[in-house]
Formats: structure tokens, C-alpha cells, sequence
């Protein structure tokens, strides 16, 4: 097998504090939060009524009108996302054997948007109404499909899909796919539009969404004593990944390097992290083996970091369990407390935070924790972002189901 190194070459993103990488970036660093009251329908009635939406989206000014027609929302995003990352890579695509390039992009939910209309109209209007394209614009492959339409990629195309782990793995899935030879580059990531009526009816009768719907830039707060659940975000984030001699041959520009993965499971709930959390702890360890980066190498971690009573709790216990006395020197923050919680979007986006806060030596905060859990007693970076230099990142994400996958990057 080819272990020579991979590298991240383009990035681009779709999320509540901008449709750029360098707004988004540079709203993170500033601790904004993309939280509000949902506009996309009348929520009011709803245990939450408020989410991380993406309202300057305009997908138009990057794919075409037919195209447009036949993409849900969550392939729109990923299309568009896909679009900046590839400009950001310089990557010539027919240049390049695009049946050398493989295509990695998963969601978590798929097209509910398309499903809860459609269903609507069939309620209404009865058998013959539909429309042809509801099934294809549904499935949550779809974004993979309809990235490679769009780009011209002739090579594998499939979706990871593992609810909140989503992103990460098909990231990691990437890493398996250059290195074991059967591709060149990969474009990676996930993507998700899921504020719909149903999905956010569904996640508050489960009881892990914020309520604080009078102060919706408040409600995300990781880590907090008084956090009361996760507020849902939207959004899309695409990393072209390749091998570093594909990278070199080429003249391109080398943002990071994808030094080690690591996924787990928990194999206990379908819903309840391992209260021990002993297999995310194993994730992250297991990413250092296999990037071989001694663990006093690693200075920050991306943190999963819901907003959860539980998930939070659980992360803090799994990164004293990997870390051991290492824990309390590690920076951490949670990018989720400014853009929610995009679900199967989230390990793609937070990577692309954690790429950036390599580069420029810049921890972003973790907003809103005003008063810390004291089973949560780890350096969180409350509001402020922070100067420190690092040489080695991890970015967590951990799904429904247990499933458990921690990305090592390094300079």
C-alpha cells in the first residue's frame, strides 16, 4: 500500500457566517453566532424555534438553471461548496484523468426538504401529481452524484453516511482511497439542509434541542453548566484532498496534511454516547498512531462539543482518557457554537476550521460559556480567540449509532 502523504489542496464551505471560506473564517475568529429565528417556516409552536440558517445563499451564481431544478437544497449546497474548493486547489480537472478523481461527499438526512413537500402534495392532490424528480433529489447520495455532474469526475462516487460523523468520514474514507493507490485526489466532505418542519419537530420531541428561543445567539453553548441541547444548522463543507506528489507534480499549494485517522464505534445506542467514553477516546488515539504523532505533539482539538448535557460531558471524560496528563495543556473549541450543529455537514466544516486554525496559528472560541460545567474542566477557549501556535490538530465527530471518527491534521 502507498503511504506516501496526504494533503489538503482547496477547501470551500457553505454555513451561517458565510458562503466563503474567508468570511466563514474570519466570523469564527470574531465569535459570531449564525443562530436565529427559523425563517424557512413558522416554528413558533415548536419546543425550538430557532437554528443556524444560511440566508445568503444564492446557488445561481455558480451552477446552472437546469441544474439548479434538480438538486434539493443539501446537493445545491455541496455543489456550490465543491465549486470554491476546486477554484482554491487550482485543480484543472480535465487536465487531470478525471477518472483519477474520486468523489466523497455524504449527508445525514437527504433531501427532507423535497420529501415533506412532495408528501404535502400528495396528501393533497392524490396519484398522478408528483414530481419525477423528488426521488432522485431525496436520496442523500445525491450530493456526491450531483458534485461530480457539475465538475465533470469520472471517478469512484459514493456518500459515507453516519448521522453526525457524516463529513469526517468520508474525509477519512479519502485518506484509505489516495493512499491505497485507487485514486489521485478526492473531493471530500458532507452537507446537510435539514431545517424542515418534520426533522426539527422530530429532534425536539427527542429533547436534545436548545429552548432558548428568546435568545437564539445564546442557545449554543458547549461545555456551559446551563447548555439545554444543540441548535441545528445547514450548511456544506468540501476539502480536495491528494496525494503530496499528485499535489507537487501539479504546483499546487499545500494548506495541511491529513496525517491520521481513527473511527470507532461504541456499539451500546442508537442515540446515548458511551457514558464512559472509552471508544472516542480510542478514535483519537487511534488517529495519532496512524499519523504516528506523539500525542505532546498535538495542541488543539476541534471538539465535537454539541451542546448536549450528555455528548459534552462524554467528550471532556474521552480526551482525559486519551490524553492522560496531556489533557488540560490541549487548546479546545467548538465551532458548533457559532454555526450549530449541521449534522452531517458538521466533521466536514470543522475540519476546514481546523485547517485554518493550523495556518494561521489562530484558536477560534467556543461562545456562550458564561458559567463552566465542572465536569467539563478542560481549556475551552471561552469567547475570545487565541494566539497559539500548533503543529498537530484534531477535529472530532461523533454520530448517532456510537459511531466515532477523529481526523489528525498537521502543517
Amino acid at each position: 500500500m502507498n503511504k506516501e502523504s496526504v494533503v489538503v489542496t482547496g477547501m470551500g464551505v457553505v454555513s451561517s457566517l458565510g458562503c466563503t471560506v474567508g468570511e466563514f473564517w474570519s466570523n469564527c475568529k470574531e465569535g459570531k453566532s449564525g443562530a436565529g429565528v427559523i425563517a424557512a417556516f413558522d416554528a413558533s409552536k415548536y419546543h425550538s424555534s430557532i437554528a443556524c440558517e444560511v440566508h445568503n445563499f444564492d446557488p445561481k451564481s455558480r451552477i446552472s438553471d437546469k441544474q439548479n431544478r434538480r438538486m434539493a437544497r443539501f446537493s445545491q449546497m455541496a455543489v456550490y461548496a465543491a465549486i470554491e474548493a476546486v477554484e482554491h486547489a487550482g485543480l484543472d480537472i480535465p487536465a487531470v484523468n478525471p477518472q483519477r478523481i474520486a468523489c466523497l461527499v455524504g449527508a445525514a438526512a437527504g433531501g427532507y426538504d423535497v420529501l415533506e413537500t412532495q408528501f404535502a402534495s400528495f396528501l393533497s392532490k392524490g396519484p398522478k401529481h408528483g414530481n419525477p424528480f423528488s426521488v432522485p433529489k431525496t436520496i442523500a447520495n445525491m450530493a456526491a452524484c450531483t458534485v461530480a455532474i457539475n465538475l465533470g469526475i469520472t471517478g469512484p462516487n459514493l456518500a459515507v453516511l453516519s448521522a453526525c460523523a457524516t463529513g469526517a468520514h468520508n474525509i477519512a474514507l479519502a485518506k484509505m482511497m489516495i493512499q491505497s493507490g485507487y485514486a489521485d485526489v478526492v473531493i471530500a466532505g458532507g452537507t446537510e439542509a435539514a431545517i424542515t418542519p418534520l426533522v426539527v419537530d422530530s429532534y425536539g420531541c427527542m429533547g436534545v434541542l436548545s429552548k432558548r428561543n428568546d435568545a437564539p445567539t445564546k442557545a449554543s453553548r458547549p461545555f456551559d453548566k446551563d447548555r439545554d441541547g444543540f441548535v441545528i444548522g445547514e450548511g456544506a463543507g468540501i476539502l480536495v484532498l491528494e496525494s503530496e506528489s499528485h499535489a507537487k507534480k501539479r504546483g499546487a499549494e499545500v494548506l495541511a496534511r491529513l496525517l491520521g485517522i481513527g473511527m470507532t464505534c461504541d456499539a451500546l445506542s442508537i442515540a446515548v454516547p458511551d457514558p464512559e467514553g472509552t471508544q472516542a477516546a480510542n478514535a483519537m488515539t487511534a488517529a495519532a498512531a496512524d499519523g504516528q504523532v506523539a500525542l505532546e505533539k498535538i495542541g488543539y482539538i476541534n471538539a465535537h462539543g454539541t451542546s448536549t448535557l450528555a455528548n459534552d460531558q462524554v467528550e471532556t471524560l474521552a480526551i482525559h482518557k486519551a490524553f492522560g496528563v496531556l489533557a488540560p495543556t490541549l487548546s479546545i473549541s467548538s465551532t458548533k457554537s457559532m454555526i450549530g450543529h449541521t449534522l452531517g455537514a458538521s466533521g466536514a466544516i470543522e475540519a476546514i476550521a481546523t485547517v485554518m486554525s493550523l495556518r494561521d496559528g489562530i484558536i477560534s472560541p467556543t461562545i456562550n460559556l458564561d458559567t463552566p460545567d465542572p465536569s467539563c474542566d478542560l481549556d475551552y477557549t471561552p469567547y475570545q480567540a487565541r494566539e497559539r501556535a500548533i503543529e498537530a490538530a484534531l477535529s472530532n465527530s461523533f454520530g448517532f449509532g456510537g459511531q466515532n471518527c477523529s481526523l489528525l491534521f498537521g502543517k
